[in-house]
């Protein structure tokens, strides 16, 4: 069985499902939400509680965009869902979204993330969006996310025992 494991795909098609899918058999996995909190927004809160429905209730749950440690630690199969919101989440935290210039801080990151991955002893399963087959965004703020998304994507895919695309529900391995 593959130790690392990234999922891809467009938003909504099915990626972490495809994730809970690949852990369904082991009784302790460590759940690692990046999303933050819902800040009151209902559309959000109904997301997380979806998911939460559907993980067995053996799993634990870290909320967190912290992965080094974790993945530098020995414990149970870590399911990240997702790098998308680790990424907008980290450029939040750098103030990025201020100061574009600032992207250096988060490409640190990236590599400090991808070296932890690639070390881990520990089975993990992450979800990303892919962003980057859609239209060429307008502002540069958005511009640059995309590009560090694909950057990040990249990064953990070269990183990875098996890389998988999902899309509507349907999941197929990148070789």
């Amino acid at each position: 069985m593959p130790d690392r494991t990234l999922i891809l795909g467009g938003a909504r098609s099915g990626k972490s499902v495809a994730a809970e899918r690949l852990l369904s058999a082991e009784p302790d996995v460590l759940y690692v939400a990046t999303g933050g909190e819902d800040s009151g927004d209902a559309e959000w809160a109904a997301r997380v509680a979806k998911h939460q429905a559907r993980r067995p209730a053996s799993w634990g749950l870290a909320e967190t965009i912290d992965l080094v440690p974790l993945l530098e630690s020995p414990g149970p199969p870590l399911l990240i869902d997702c790098l998308t919101l680790w990424l907008s989440r980290t450029m939040d935290t750098r103030n990025v979204w201020s100061d574009l210039g600032r992207a250096d801080l988060v490409e640190q990151q990236i590599a400090e993330l991808a070296d932890a991955w690639s070390a881990t002893a520990r089975r993990v399963v992450a979800v990303s969006n892919d962003v980057g087959s859609g239209i060429v965004p307008a502002d540069p703020g958005t511009r640059l996310f995309r590009d560090l998304m694909g950057r990040l994507n990249t990064t953990i895919s070269l990183a990875s025992d098996q890389v998988l695309w999902t899309v509507a529900g349907r999941t197929l391995p990148l070789t």
